[in-house]
């Protein structure tokens, strides 16, 4: 038996190739959107693709089952819950698919989505018994998926709660896989960035596994949920009804071009790294740094499906890899600068800059400086800077904090991650000088014994 991870590092999301290289037949399981690595892994084992298993109807990814089809000639399979509108074979409950020797039998574990089916491996060249499950969306490293996507959010972590207790009936040494890494917005900051385990680790040491109760277990689950990307529900529904077709060709913008575009409102994103776009950027772009995870989640939030979105780079190519990043969570951009980020410089056009701070600097500003938070509500919540205010990074742009515009605004988070795309917004918005904290967060001021407030006590 044949066995690959295949994972999309952006988005926290994990697929798989499993194939009998004897038989010569192979499946690929939730494949994301480009399939050039399936197509490739087939070709240097010798194997047919001849099956694709979707575990649900992915809400936070593009799906790459119809290309992986059409390339290849394989059958389509997905639970019967899923209400699939492309050609499919059902796969409900207990079916299996042969693969010579290898086999893939579905276990329905609803919660997540009705739908949402475990793929259970077994690779009878060693044994009858499970080597293997592909859990999807329903048990993750360290984690469980998250409840509210598709039903009530206490009514899918009822569902959850007795879908682990199937998952749970397999043996300890079996190896779990799931479906997503630590930063996926299907789960939780407990998903661990570790990419497999087993039944019985998982049994152990899961926190959430180890609470027992369904009761407390619900409980748990939905406290704190973060909110939805705008995208989840039109990604999911356009994966069920399998109508993603391919995207518009990309237009070179000359700078001229962009500056216009620009003063007609148009939002462009500037991939380059956070280094780089504090110290030069186009004055109005919104910096989301392509190298780090999460750019397609991070760009979701703020695009507006009407609106027209332009993509600035170092160059072309990495423009051109910002566009996939974007295709696989459902957006596409009509134009990038021609010549990248020095085609702007060359043409002789203006450049802005953001101040840098490191957390010390900040202390020293004392009352200088404003401080806006941008971490998530629940960082929030637990932990803050004395006097700081505080909204979500991506609502920065359009929840304006009770700041003073004519002060200095020091924007922070945890690492300078999210701060990095905070400061365009804040600056969009209306703020002339704005500030970004780097080199550390809220974390680093509380370690420094600066002055903080909790919502509960600390922990002794």
């Amino acid at each position: 038996m044949l066995f690959r991870q295949v994972l999309h590092p952006d988005l926290g999301c994990a697929s798989y190739v499993i194939a009998d290289t004897a038989a010569g037949l192979g499946v690929v399981v939730d494949p994301k959107r480009d399939v050039a690595a399936y197509l490739e892994l087939a070709s240097a084992h010798g194997f047919a693709i001849a099956h694709v298993i979707e575990t649900h109807n992915h809400a936070d990814h593009v799906s790459g089952r119809a290309r992986l089809v059409e390339a290849t000639g394989a059958r389509s399979w997905v639970s019967p819950l899923a209400g699939a509108g492309y050609p499919h074979d059902p796969f409900p409950d207990g079916a299996e698919i042969e693969l010579g020797q290898v086999r893939l039998r579905a276990l329905h574990v609803p919660g997540h989505r009705p739908e949402h089916t475990a793929v259970v491996v077994v690779d009878g060249s060693r044994s009858s018994l499970p080597c293997a499950v592909l859990t999807g969306d329903s048990l993750f490293v360290n984690d469980v998926a998250r409840p509210d996507l598709a039903v009530e959010k206490h009514e899918g972590a009822a569902q959850l709660y007795h879908a682990i207790g199937r998952l749970l009936e397999l043996d300890d040494g079996v190896e779990v896989f799931p479906g997503h890494t630590g930063g996926s917005l299907c789960g939780s900051a407990r998903m661990s960035e570790t990419t497999s385990s087993t039944i019985g680790f998982e049994r152990a040491s899961n926190p959430m596994l180890r609470l027992g109760e369904q009761s407390l277990f619900v409980s748990e689950l939905i406290h704190d949920l973060p909110p939805q990307p705008p995208n989840f529900t039109a990604i999911a529904e356009a994966n069920r009804a399998g109508t993603i077709g391919a995207a518009a060709p990309v237009a070179p913008y000359p700078p001229e071009r962009l500056a216009a575009a620009i003063a007609a409102g148009a939002l462009v994103i500037d991939g380059r790294p956070a280094p780089k776009y504090d110290a030069a950027h186009i004055p109005g772009t919104i910096g989301i740094d392509a190298s780090v995870n999460g750019f397609g989640t991070k760009a979701a939030w703020i695009a507006e499906p009407a609106a027209e979105l332009v993509l600035v780079a170092d160059d072309e190519p990495a423009a051109l890899h910002m566009q996939g990043l974007l295709e696989s969570v459902g957006l596409s951009a009509a134009g990038l600068l021609a010549g990248g980020f020095p085609a702007w410089t060359a043409a002789g056009l203006g450049v802005e800059r953001f101040q840098v701070m490191d957390v010390d600097e900040l202390y020293a500003a004392g009352g200088r400086v404003q401080i806006l938070d941008v971490r998530d509500q629940h960082e929030w919540d637990e932990q803050r800077i004395t006097g700081s205010q505080h909204v979500v990074y991506h609502d920065a742009g359009r929840v304006i904090p009770p700041l003073d515009r004519d002060r200095p605004v020091a924007v922070i988070c945890t690492t300078g991650r999210r701060s990095a795309m905070a400061v365009g917004l804040v600056r969009r918005s209306g703020f002339a000088e704005v500030i970004h904290v780097t080199g550390g967060g809220v974390g680093t001021w509380a370690a420094r014994g600066y002055p903080i407030e909790q919502s509960q006590p600390a922990a002794v």
